[in-house]
């Protein structure tokens, strides 16, 4: 794209570029620099800076400029600048850091993406992390980011912790609950929970420790994100992929329902045989009240056949309980210096509360033998009535 075609549709989409920025000095002029090439519909947000970033935004009389009084985190600054951009008309919001990793070239990257999309897109700059003078503790957090955000939205990106992002700031949520460098991973979780595509664009980037200071506590951000993506992973399992379960039945056909999300006749020996294993081991396993809902979500989740799991996992049914508990606290028995006669005492709620550690260990047992038998059965006999299947 030409440069007036960029500024032109920059103002056609109602972009604006967001810049939080803190005790960065020695980047930040040439980051606005850079950016104001392309439009001037700039919005700073001094994060409670302590050196002489006001005296260098008010070098910059027409751009917006929003000076915090104290340092509340990367997550708050963007937050604040989203409510400003929404205020003043931008549909679309640019972030890009301060620290001079970034190259304000790459924004007609961004644009000429969000132009080849006929909906409302978030947009993730992927960059080269295998690159020389990428950190490799940089590299290695990405692909953790990544592998959680997979897990938790079905979406696979190459790259999920870049700050150089496109957001569509009117489907983003309106309410978060993260105030740091998390916040960057509850927002496009939290978007892509809202059936909004989460895309990656290529950039480039630069990492120079002459001049880029970064604010990334090592231990405690990471605590910070592990606890966020342990309450998203719940969410997910427990309400995203039951929502979206349910959601599916409305919207199609009961015939397709039935054929694209519950037979699912197309799938492998392979797949069907993991169904069944998964079925089977949360049936034996001790999550007595939820096995319905695990089985339906991890079965959508690893895209296996949800009719089979469901099945096979009632292996629990009440008949076959008492069995199922006495199986458990005697294979548990030899693991915690239990007694193994235990099971030829009467079979009650209060056995199992007096032996609870014996009960989980062994049901696990239980629960992964059971699994791996049933699973490879499955298999060979799935593929000797249909050997072109497997």
């Amino acid at each position: 794209m030409t440069l007036p075609e960029v500024q032109n549709a920059i103002s056609e989409k109602k972009i604006c570029i967001l810049i939080p920025t803190y005790n960065n000095e020695k980047t930040l002029r040439r980051v606005i620099d850079g950016v104001l090439d392309y439009t001037g519909n700039i919005i700073a947000v001094n994060d409670g800076s302590t050196d002489s970033t006001a005296q260098i935004l008010t070098e910059y009389p027409q751009i917006t400029v929003i000076a915090l009084p104290e340092n509340k985190g990367k997550g708050n600054a963007l937050k604040v600048g989203f409510r400003k951009a929404k205020k003043a008309g931008y549909h679309h919001a640019i972030t890009i850091d301060s620290d001079g990793q970034h190259y304000p070239d790459d924004i007609p990257v961004f644009v000429e993406a969000l132009l080849q999309e006929k909906e409302y897109v978030l947009l993730i700059g992927n960059r080269n992390m295998s690159q020389d003078g990428i950190p490799k503790k940089s590299s290695f957090g990405n692909r953790f980011s990544n592998f959680w955000f997979w897990f938790e939205t079905g979406i696979k990106l190459e790259d999920t912790q870049s700050g150089y992002r496109l957001y569509p700031l009117l489907k983003i949520p309106k309410k978060y609950f993260t105030p740091k460098f998390e916040f960057e991973i509850e927002i496009i979780v939290r978007t892509a929970w809202r059936h909004v595509p989460v895309k990656n664009v290529p950039i480039k980037v630069l990492y120079d420790p002459a001049e880029r200071v970064s604010h990334f506590r090592p231990f405690k951000d990471f605590t910070r994100i592990s606890i966020l993506n342990t309450i998203l992973v719940t969410i997910t399992l427990l309400y995203i992929i039951p929502r979206n379960f349910v959601n599916n039945f409305k919207k199609k056909s009961f015939k397709r329902f039935i054929k694209e999300d519950v037979l699912e006749s197309d799938g492998s020996n392979r797949t069907k045989a993991f169904s069944i294993a998964l079925g089977v081991f949360i049936g034996f396993s001790p999550f007595w009240g939820f096995h319905t809902l695990l089985v339906i979500s991890l079965s959508v989740l690893f895209k296996l056949n949800k009719v089979l799991a469901f099945v096979a996992s009632n292996v629990s049914l009440p008949p076959f309980i008492p069995f199922i508990i006495a199986a458990s606290l005697f294979l548990g028995s030899p693991f915690v210096h239990g007694d193994s006669n235990i099971v030829s005492s009467e079979l009650n709620f209060e056995l199992i509360k007096n032996n609870l550690f014996q009960y989980v260990i062994g049901s696990i047992i239980l629960a992964t033998t059971m699994s791996a038998l049933s699973g490879i059965a499955s298999f060979l006999f799935l593929n000797k009535l249909s050997p072109d299947n497997g």
